[in-house]
């Protein structure tokens, strides 16, 4: 009798390799708030996640790409690979028929997302003017959150709702200039306000900026 040969089921090691990764990058989240990245080693980070140095480069590449990953797990809170403007929030969003409802929906998840993931990407801001391997990994924060926009701006503007005057681009700015953390970093981290605050406020500010009247 011809033995059947078993079919590897690679599961195992897959989730194993992701528990790692999320180790790492929930290590280095905790080191770069708390020492800041230039103070920062690789070999910090790989202690401090309990793997080795070489399995982080491995995985990474760089520091800045370290960086980057810990950027995108806070900002969608986990790392799970569904990308946010997939998840149910966003969905719900896109069914919302009006858009002061949707405006608020939007400035709600935001908020959530800008409380986690406010340090690291301050962080990332302010280090690439004194170490240029995060200025790619700033850019392509930019980038990302035009693009973001964008998509935003364009399913706003086709509800017919908005301001008459306003046109996809600039709407993609106005959204886009609301959604940077230095909003969040002055008000919330310097003058203390509650998120719930900030989150009123951005949403009175949006609606006022896109849809107007009252």
């Amino acid at each position: 009798m011809t033995p059947v040969k078993r079919q590897y089921d690679a599961t195992g090691r897959q989730e194993q390799a992701r528990a790692r990764r999320r180790a790492v990058v929930v290590a280095a989240r905790e080191l770069f708030e708390r020492d800041g990245f230039r103070a920062t080693t690789i070999a910090g980070i790989a202690a401090h996640a309990g793997v080795s140095a070489e399995s982080v480069y491995k995985g990474f590449g760089t520091k800045a790409a370290v960086a980057k990953a810990v950027f995108d797990f806070v900002i969608a809170g986990d790392d799970e690979p569904v990308p946010v403007a997939q998840r149910p929030q966003q969905l719900a969003i896109q069914d919302e028929p009006d858009a002061r409802r949707k405006i608020a929906m939007f400035v709600a998840g935001l908020a959530v997302r800008t409380q986690r993931s406010a340090r690291v990407q301050i962080l990332i801001r302010d280090a690439r003017h004194v170490d240029d391997s995060l200025t790619p990994v700033w850019d392509k924060l930019t980038e990302e959150g035009r693009t973001g926009m964008l998509m935003l701006g364009r399913h706003l503007h086709g509800t017919g709702q908005l301001r008459a005057d306003l046109e996809v681009e600039e709407v993609r700015d106005i959204l886009w200039n609301y959604l940077a953390v230095d909003h969040y970093e002055r008000l919330v981290l310097l003058c203390d306000w509650s998120l719930e605050r900030y989150t009123e406020w951005l949403t009175r500010a949006l609606a006022d900026a896109l849809v107007g009247g009252s």
